[in-house]
């Protein structure tokens, strides 16, 4: 093994799949911070022969070359939302089930570390494995470190099957819904909210925006056999100048989850309808992903690992590798509901159950 930088924490691969979660979350990685735990993570696969090792930026990707007839994509970012009193991590047990406890247990180092144990042992897998950790995940997408790597590496982006290690709770979530956010606006006149009646109040204004949101009905879509929920909210309003002032001003932010049967374009275009008279600026979208569980490899995936199939509600970054014509699914231990709680933790039986199920089928035990 190559001599260890002395800033650089060591990572024993080796260790089993729960202790290497821990060691993974002890090494605080809040978005844009993640250059230690990149450094930690190709110092240790540098000792692996059989693993190919690039990197770009605090992206590390590690290629199995064994010439074989298919590869899958195993990937997993390895940033967290901030952080709030719940690091360093500890071990916990509730209602007689063990958890790890802490930032980034769930969201998503506990898959992060089943795929570096897995890197590093499966030498000789059924299928050649292009294993991707990448950074920023958790922040705006142009600086998402998968979607960079595609643009500067595509070449990195050949596969026939990809697993994203997003929590599941050990079932496979096919897809993903599609997201995007718009601003709202209205205007009015400014005046002294003594004399209200000069003015013109643009908050008063978004009143009809609130009663459509309050009014609307998620749908609840089928697609391709797993039924995806919708949702039309508000995440945020602004407006205002001074307590003593009436507002020219005020901005609605809206966020539509849509299901993967339409695309941004057509969410956006429907959004706009529903809101027609309103002024909407589109401030992001992003179209969602199919299941991908009709491909023959994803199917002899779902067989293996014999969880259930559910969708992914959230968007996450199988969309990337379904633009790409790559059959996607997420697939990891955590509960989605405790990702970027404060109260965070895995259970332990979670970590070891995805471990054992991906290295049976990786390694072709499962038949």
């Amino acid at each position: 093994m190559p001599d260890q930088p002395l800033d650089v924490p060591l990572l024993d691969l080796s260790a089993g799949s729960v202790d290497l979660t821990q060691a993974i979350c002890d090494i605080e990685s809040v978005s844009g911070n993640e250059k230690t735990l990149a450094d930690a993570i190709e110092l240790a696969l540098a000792s692996y022969p059989h693993l190919d090792v690039t990197r770009d930026g605090n992206t590390i990707v590690a290629r199995t070359m064994q010439g074989r007839s298919r590869r899958v994509i195993v990937a997993g970012h390895i940033d967290t939302v901030p952080l709030n009193d719940n690091l360093p991590t500890r071990f916990e047990t509730i209602d007689g089930r063990d958890y790890l406890w802490g930032r980034g247990t769930v969201d998503m180092k506990s898959g992060v570390a089943v795929q570096l144990k897995l890197a590093a042992e499966l030498t000789a897998p059924a299928h050649d494995v292009t294993w991707m950790w990448y950074d920023n995940e958790e922040v705006a997408s142009d600086i998402n470190g998968l979607k960079l790597l595609a643009e500067r590496r595509p070449d990195l982006f050949v596969g026939d099957f990809a697993i994203l290690g997003e929590p599941t709770r050990g079932d496979i979530e096919g897809g993903c819904n599609g997201t995007l956010r718009v601003d709202i606006t209205t205007t009015g006149l400014r005046a002294h909210s003594a004399r209200s009646w000069v003015g013109d109040n643009a908050i008063h204004k978004a009143a009809p925006i609130l009663d459509i949101l309050a009014a609307y009905e998620p749908r609840s879509i089928e697609v391709d056999g797993l039924v995806y929920r919708e949702g039309l909210n508000a995440v945020g309003i602004s407006g205002g100048i001074a307590g003593n002032v009436i507002p020219d001003e005020c901005t609605v932010q809206v966020n539509y989850r849509f299901a993967p049967s339409r695309s941004a374009a057509e969410a956006e275009a429907e959004v706009r309808e529903l809101f027609a008279g309103f002024e909407v600026t589109l401030t992001d979208a992003a179209d969602g992903a199919r299941p991908g569980l009709d491909a023959p490899i994803a199917q002899e995936f779902l067989a293996a690992v014999g969880g259930r199939a559910l969708p992914k509600y959230g968007w996450t970054d199988v969309a990337r590798f379904s633009a790409r014509g790559i059959p996607a699914v997420n697939f990891g231990p955590g509960d989605p509901l405790k990702a970027h709680a404060d109260d965070e933790r895995v259970a332990l039986d979670e970590i070891t159950g995805c471990e054992a199920a991906l290295r049976s089928w990786l390694s072709g035990s499962s038949g």
